[in-house]
């Protein structure tokens, strides 16, 4: 709902509508790494479909927009990103891991830790998005870092940069959980010339002295009152 009236307020004043969809318009692909010409494997009536097929639908209003009432649009599927000033405990994976790990705290893995995931540091986004707004093509296009790591991968470079004793614990898997999740970039590089920066053991260390200073003034804050 919030896309379209965004897509009617842009009808009416003729402006230019970013609509920041995501890598989950894939559900759990069959196709790896994702192109955008890929159309993705979503389960329509599980657990996480709201948001898989909230977005999808995002995408076909802004489209509609776009070839019936000439609204100019940009769709861009963001892929996982991390970096400073990230909810502490929003229940994304890179914030559990980072913060769990500072709190000593064991690391919490879903199913065997074999599924993988694309993490691009926050910064390499935002110049993906002003490029594209800037740009003359719709997309959609693939916004995110093609290094590739499973959970428990991701949980040793975590360990590296805060704790190396830090422990994984592990739990039953959630329903419909992507098996794999990598971008294809080719389009982004070829026509908007972006291509991320910043590698997770770069970006990752950024994020956890933000992480730690909260996570130390919070603690504080606790044994004040």
């Amino acid at each position: 709902m919030g896309t379209l009236n965004m897509l009617g307020l842009a009808k009416r004043i003729g402006a230019r509508l970013l609509l920041t969809s995501t890598s989950e318009v894939y559900g759990d692909p069959l196709e790896h790494p994702q192109k955008e010409t890929y159309w993705g494997n979503v389960n329509p009536i599980g657990e996480r479909s709201c948001y898989d097929e909230g977005k999808r639908v995002a995408e076909t209003l802004a489209m509609d927009y776009h070839r019936g009432a000439g609204v100019e649009v940009r769709i861009a599927r963001i892929f996982n990103t991390y970096g400073p000033r990230m909810c502490l405990d929003d229940g994304r994976v890179v914030s559990n891991f980072v913060a769990q790990a500072i709190r000593k705290q064991p690391m919490t893995v879903y199913g065997d830790g074999q599924q993988t995931r694309s993490f691009q540091y926050v910064s390499d986004l935002v110049d993906g998005l002003v490029v594209l707004m800037e740009g003359e093509h719709v997309g959609p296009f693939n916004l995110g870092n093609p290094g590739e790591f499973t959970m428990l991968e991701l949980a040793e470079v975590v360990k590296d940069v805060i704790d190396p004793s830090a422990t994984v614990e592990f739990r039953p898997n959630t329903a419909d959980d992507p098996h794999k999740r990598k971008p294809d970039i080719t389009k982004a590089k070829e026509l908007l010339n972006w291509e991320p920066k910043m590698s997770l053991q770069e970006g990752l260390p950024r994020m956890v002295s933000d992480f730690r200073n909260r996570i130390l003034n919070e603690d504080e804050g606790k044994g004040n009152k």
